[in-house]
């Protein structure tokens, strides 16, 4: 806004003469101002803040001004958008980064993990091998300052001993089944984990749900049903193994979610708990099941059939294992409980179809159907559930194994 600051006469009444004086008559319009034969006042009016220019005697005044409410972004605005933007792209990035990271370690671990227990076939020592190489990863991190150790005691550790048995079942069930048959089978059997979630928690717990989330069951059932009946190397050790893996994982969720709330220990720190609790809860089984004299003579087997190779092989499957798992974690504490679970079930994809290339695995088209179906499931209850608010319950610990 520009206002023009207007010289005139006085025009108090009292101060006027006759006006035939020439002396106060007012100049002709087309005379310059300021004259100097009248005292003159400048008149402004003012509704938003003025910047003056400096008074001159010789030459008409020019007052500009700007609306403060209306005036340019300021450098410290652009600089706070520009640095906001960058921010939020950094962070896409890095959730990007997290969940390739999180499908390719899964992928590797699957795997190395098929590749193992196809040359030696004992599924016990494999997954105790794996949960004790998290547990030594973690404690070496703790020990040069990597990661904070977690402050816990008895109280902890106590809750969290249900936690650990049931996903101790689940992890020897889902090795078990993967020991059986082909790894693109366990996992679109495993890919009905929801569906277990869902009837546990309202036959078991009583939890209701929108009639949509009970609809979503039919396809999750109905293509894990299809891919069993037409699976060209069924097996029911490990049909019942990815069964029983499903069912123990739901009920580690169910006992995370009632025990650990308010707990201190998060994050990887508590799967890394989680790991160390559930060794110690394997270890003993395993010598029970197999035993030293299995796994010496299987060893000697696997080395003269695979070369010294396969020593790599059972590091790797161990390692990958707990760095799956870890960035699982990791991207669960950056991103939604929708994202999450997509990302969950693309991860199964992926799984499913790198096994299927890598292994050769032949699959009908039938079979291949009833899959796509079970996923579909999966990916629309998913996304009723996040309508609904009631997904971040499922995923918290949802792809642990």
């Amino acid at each position: 806004m520009v206002l023009a600051a207007k010289q005139i006469g006085f025009s108090n009444p009292l101060l006027r003469r006759n006006p035939s004086s020439p002396s106060l008559q007012r100049p002709p319009p087309s005379l310059s101002f300021p004259s100097t034969a009248l005292p003159k006042r400048t008149v402004l009016s003012l509704s938003k803040p003025l910047h003056l220019s400096s008074l001159t005697a010789k030459s008409p005044v020019r007052c500009s001004a700007y609306e403060a409410d209306k005036s340019e972004p300021q450098p410290t605005d652009a600089a706070a958008a520009a640095a906001e933007t960058k921010s939020e792209a950094a962070k896409k990035l890095k959730i990007g980064v997290y969940f390739a990271t999180w499908w390719a370690l899964n992928v590797v671990f699957n795997i190395y993990n098929k590749k193992v227990l196809n040359a030696y076939p004992y599924p016990w020592l494999t997954s105790t091998l794996s949960l004790a190489a998290g547990s030594l990863m973690m404690l070496i991190s703790w020990a040069v300052g990597i990661v904070e150790t977690p402050k816990t005691d008895f109280d902890f550790w106590k809750t969290l001993f249900p936690v650990a048995v049931a996903h101790t079942i689940g992890h020897v069930a889902a090795t078990v089944s993967m020991s059986k048959v082909a790894v693109s089978f366990t996992h679109i059997i495993k890919s009905g984990e929801p569906a277990f979630s869902v009837l546990v928690s309202r036959f078991l717990l009583g939890e209701t749900f929108p009639a949509s989330v009970y609809l979503s069951l039919i396809p999750i059932i109905g293509g894990c049903a299809l891919s069993a009946l037409t699976e060209l190397n069924f097996n029911m050790t490990g049909f019942m193994g990815a069964m029983i893996s499903n069912l123990a994982f739901v009920f580690r969720n169910i006992f995370s979610k009632k025990g650990m709330k308010g707990k201190s220990v998060s994050g990887m720190n508590y799967y890394a708990c989680l790991s160390m609790l559930s060794l110690l809860i394997l270890t003993p089984f395993a010598f029970a099941v197999e035993g030293p004299q299995m796994w010496a003579d299987g060893w000697q087997k696997a080395l003269s059939d695979i070369g010294p190779q396969f020593v790599g092989w059972v590091a790797a499957q161990s390692v990958f294992y707990h760095l799956y798992n870890q960035v699982s974690y990791m991207s669960l504490d950056q991103i939604s409980p929708l994202t999450f679970s997509v990302g969950n079930t693309m991860k199964r994809i992926s799984v499913i179809v790198s096994s299927i290339i890598i292994f050769r695995t032949p699959v009908q088209p039938v079979n291949a159907l009833g899959a796509a179906i079970a996923i579909l499931g999966t990916f629309l209850q998913s996304f009723d559930k996040a309508r609904h608010g009631v997904l971040r319950s499922d995923v918290e610990l949802v792809n642990f194994g």
